[in-house]
């Protein structure tokens, strides 16, 4: 969940769904000839771009149970418009705001403020039907409220080995219930690591290697594919 002010994002796209709400004017987002003005919902990995004045922009794990609805919403579209909003347009929270106590009525508005509230304060709950993905996916989380996890113990073979699966029932159980292959999943969870270093302090260049990146450039590479800016043009959304 952030807050950003005068957005104008490449075409970029990520594993996320993306909920985009307004507090100014303008905001335009763009897949394809389909253009939507104001708050908009952005399925998974749907190539789009984004110029908006401020607001926020939620990304959220599909497979989660927030994902799922958000799912259910889009159906078949690539992006939809938001139509039956809160009447006030969100307001600019301070930096020690509770981001979920600003968007509550956005996914009330939607009848998902459940869901939402669950995932917010760290209820991971998930579509995934396995067991032992679920167990995988709650250690992975861990990297999300403390220390992350060191990458170069997520390599197929070894997290294969640890559910008792041979690498190929494991790669194709990931693909089937997360409907990502894993590489480009762990590719996504490192991002995430190093942003939380990057909001934590860290230089470039620390939250890279923390993260298994090569260096503070094949970090910002990747930043920029999915999230269609660089680390630089992101500026503020780190503090």
């Amino acid at each position: 969940m952030v807050f950003g002010a005068t957005l104008e994002v490449k075409s970029h796209k990520h594993h996320p769904i993306q909920v985009v709400w307004p507090a100014g004017q303008k905001a335009i987002c763009r897949h394809d000839d389909l253009v939507v003005h104001g708050a908009v919902v952005v399925q998974s990995r749907v190539a789009h771009r984004l110029t908006m004045d401020s607001g926020w922009v939620i990304l959220v794990e599909p497979q989660s149970a927030l994902g799922a609805r958000l799912s259910q919403l889009l159906g078949n579209q690539a992006m939809i418009a938001l139509q039956e909003l809160p009447a006030a347009t969100p307001l600019i929270p301070s930096a020690e705001d509770d981001p979920a106590a600003h968007l509550g009525g956005l996914f009330g508005a939607l009848d998902m403020k459940q869901e939402f509230l669950a995932q917010s304060t760290g209820d991971t709950a998930s579509t995934v039907a396995d067991e032992r993905l679920r167990t995988l996916l709650r250690e992975l989380d861990e990297c999300l409220s403390g220390a992350c996890l060191k990458p170069a113990g997520w390599r197929a073979v070894e997290v294969a080995r640890s559910l008792s699966l041979s690498e190929g029932r494991f790669l194709h159980l990931f693909r089937e219930q997360m409907h990502i292959p894993w590489r480009p999943y762990v590719l996504w969870r490192r991002l995430i690591c190093a942003i939380n270093a990057l909001a934590q302090g860290a230089s470039a260049t620390e939250a890279a290697y923390g993260a298994g990146f090569s260096d503070s450039a094949h970090l910002s590479r990747t930043f920029k594919s999915l999230f269609g800016l660089s680390i630089r043009e992101a500026g503020g959304l780190f503090s």
